[in-house]
């Protein structure tokens, strides 16, 4: 665990309330807490977050809890009960932030939307993530990451021609919302030091997808080329693929800079491939990309995974192989670069991801794990002003 100056911290000071669950909106405000932050996260009383239950649990917990809600306080809320309302205001009045992922008009609806807020606190920045984002015709639809990067053109390109689409093994859609989630937070306290006002940002989970599409509709634009999956090539990049071991592992190999490739032919002993003109630079190789890949799996084939990466190693061409839990947590870069960290939590130690990104003055750090439901609630309203009689009171009408 970083033994880590508070005071040094680059969001030290900085009051965030969550009123969000599962991935979007956690996930961001979590960045903010390992960088100083202080975040009290709203769940609701009895059962929290749903991400509790979601995955592996261990003495009833997820262990994805852990990572997603280390660094925050835990107030169990009652948001749709008046006393509940209540207290939210008088905790933003208060923050510098508010980060949400409920479905857009949901905190409207309970008197807790942007505009009642912002009169409360002006220099208050919200940010709301949502499936479709705050305005158009799809505002007021469910939507989870697997529909967003389902929309966002993510999914049609992931996976193998003439099948059904995949997914990526992870909530990718949510994660990278939550990433311009940050960024937007980021952007607005910059503006705020220079103007004092807040303001909101919106994040949609399909335009967060779709920003990472690269060249997807310039290419459709301008040919009518609508870009397909590939299975684990790059198309019109060449030679980037993953090519079959002679002990059955597979290996990744980018050798797609120019005097990349001619290294990795030469090597391979395909000198001719190494020195016909038509493959020097990548248009030409794109357009015989079948016939490289072949060359690169014929010669694979008869090493093992092993022998492959070191020979290419000493070529100094790009390769690897697909990581799994196993190889990450033991593997010497991780552990040097601090990316597996032990953290204390109620269930016991626990490895976790590190933090990024990495600073080198101002690094952030890992406090605990995920706090137990509803933990650091007489600490906040106690913080608030109010006396252990009204915390019995709300606990008895199930406020808190």
């Amino acid at each position: 665990m970083n033994e880590q100056n508070e005071n040094s911290l680059p969001l030290q000071g900085l009051k965030v309330i969550e009123m969000g669950q599962l991935i979007a909106g956690p996930f961001a405000s979590k960045m903010l807490g390992e960088f100083g932050a202080e975040v009290v996260k709203i769940e609701p009383p009895g059962v929290g977050d749903p991400l509790r239950k979601w995955r592996k649990l261990k003495d009833g917990t997820s262990l994805w809890w852990h990572v997603q809600s280390r660094n925050k306080q835990s107030l169990t809320l009652d948001l749709k009960a008046a006393e509940g309302q209540e207290i939210v205001r008088q905790l933003v009045a208060e923050a510098d932030v508010v980060v949400e992922n409920f479905r857009p008009g949901t905190l409207e609806a309970w008197g807790l939307g942007w505009d009642e807020l912002s009169a409360l606190n002006p220099r208050l920045i919200m940010l709301h993530i949502s499936g479709y984002g705050q305005t158009g015709p799809y505002r007021d639809l469910p939507g989870f990451g697997v529909i967003g990067e389902a929309m966002g053109g993510l999914r049609h390109l992931t996976g193998y021609p003439g099948q059904p689409p995949v997914r990526v093994g992870v909530s990718i859609g949510d994660s990278l919302s939550s990433l311009y989630g940050v960024i937007g937070v980021l952007l607005a306290l910059q503006e705020r030091n220079r103007s004092g006002k807040g303001q909101e940002i919106d994040v949609a989970l399909y335009e967060s997808v779709f920003a990472m599409m690269e060249s997807l509709v310039p290419e459709y634009d301008a040919f009518g080329y609508v870009r397909e999956p590939a299975g684990s090539a790059l198309p019109g990049i060449t030679p980037s693929n993953s090519y079959l071991c002679k002990d059955g592992a597979y290996v990744l190999i980018a050798g797609n800079g120019d005097s990349i490739y001619k290294r990795l032919m030469t090597l391979m002993g395909r000198q001719d491939l190494a020195d016909d003109p038509r493959f020097a630079h990548n248009d030409g190789r794109a357009l015989h990309a079948e016939l490289i890949d072949a060359a690169i799996g014929e010669w694979t084939v008869q090493h093992s995974r092993d022998e492959v990466i070191e020979t290419l190693k000493e070529a100094r061409v790009p390769a690897g192989y697909p990581y799994t839990a196993a190889d990450i947590v033991n593997d010497p870069h991780y552990l040097t670069r601090q990316m597996i960290e032990q953290v204390q939590t109620f269930a016991g130690p626990l490895k976790v991801p590190g933090v990024l990104p990495k600073l080198s003055r101002t690094p952030g750090r890992i406090g605990a794990g995920g706090p137990q439901l509803g933990e650091h609630t007489e600490d906040v309203l106690a913080g608030l002003g109010l006396s252990d009689e009204q915390v019995r009171g709300l606990r008895e009408r199930g406020v808190i």
